[in-house]
């Protein structure tokens, strides 16, 4: 693709997710006044959140921004347009031990995303997106090493149907001679950063409303990248507008419509098949990245993937009991 077809291409999309926004804003104008959302259909709302948040990877790439900055204005930005609400409808109580889980998950959160984002400067945003659905994998492994929790057998299928088709992926050839994209080594540490999240926030969203848990989720997020950003004397105020547009459409596409609608999905479908419904963003984001981002990917690299894909999502099989979440 051409420089100026690039360009074009990006105004394009700059145009859409200008329209997208302001399409949100009016969504949420009208959600605010009619709290609960509850008149929407619980797998379209799934749909839509999966939608939204397979744009994330175009949009860090189109953003042309360091990525520690683009994980922070995700994660900000969304904070920002969801605070007004948590404040005027009191929905800021709550306990101190949650309150540091909350902030906890946060900063394991920002990190996970931060790393994610140094992956996609390496590598397509395909394979990364992938590599960073691992996640399910790591908590199965975790749980069973440190809190020694037995898993059933198709969680040991999963995983080695997954390891497979990492393997796929990354050539046995490399790891043999141990040469690894740094891409992929990012996403595996985004993954386990994923993983680490889940371990820590598990069980709280039965305790706290989702919007309590996002506020203080966020804020923490937001000012352990903010350091980061200060620490690396990263660029955060002088940005083209097409990089702001982009930014946005991080915080208020992937960041807060996408996890608001999925998060309102689980409330009345079963965690597995959201779970396994979630993977789905990862073909999406591929489809997105050959037609923006005119990415190919090798013959290697979509067997590896159709594998990995299909391990992940034999690991969740066992994961029957959906989760309660607190309104």
């Amino acid at each position: 693709m051409s420089e100026s077809e690039f360009t074009e291409l990006n105004d394009l999309l700059n145009a859409a997710v200008f329209s997208l926004i302001l399409i949100i804003l009016k969504f949420y104008k009208f959600r605010f006044r009619n709290l609960p959302l509850l008149s929407m259909n619980p797998k379209a709302s799934l749909i839509i959140g999966i939608i939204c948040i397979s744009f994330s990877p175009i949009f860090v790439k189109l953003a042309v921004s360091p990525p520690v900055t683009s994980g922070f204005y995700r994660i900000f930005i969304a904070w920002v347009f969801l605070a007004p609400y948590c404040i005027f409808k009191g929905k800021l109580k709550i306990s101190r031990n949650d309150l540091w889980v909350a902030i906890l998950g946060g900063v394991v959160f920002g990190a996970d995303i931060a790393v994610w984002n140094l992956s996609l400067m390496k590598i397509s945003a395909t394979i990364s997106t992938l590599v960073a659905n691992l996640a399910p994998v790591w908590v199965g492994l975790l749980s069973f090493l440190i809190l020694r929790k037995k898993s059933g057998a198709l969680f040991w299928i999963g995983t080695w149907i997954a390891i497979l088709g990492m393997v796929i992926l990354v050539g046995y050839q490399h790891i043999l001679h141990l040469q690894f994209n740094i891409g992929l080594v990012y996403a595996l540490i985004a993954s386990l950063f994923y993983a680490i999240y889940i371990m820590i926030t598990k069980g709280i969203l039965r305790k706290i409303s989702t919007v309590t848990f996002m506020f203080y989720n966020m804020l923490g997020a937001s000012i352990f990248l903010l350091m980061i950003c200060l620490f690396e004397h990263n660029e955060l105020v002088n940005f083209p507008i097409a990089t702001w547009l982009n930014l946005l459409g991080m915080g208020l596409i992937c960041q807060l419509a996408g996890w608001i609608t999925i998060n309102y999905s689980l409330h009345y479908l079963e965690a597995t098949k959201v779970s396994i419904a979630l993977l789905s963003q990862t073909v999406l984001a591929g489809i997105w990245a050959m037609i923006l981002l005119n990415e190919k990917l090798e013959f290697k690299e979509i067997v590896g993937s159709i594998v990995v894909l299909a391990g992940i999502a034999i690991t969740f099989l066992k994961r029957s009991q959906p989760n309660k979440i607190v309104n």
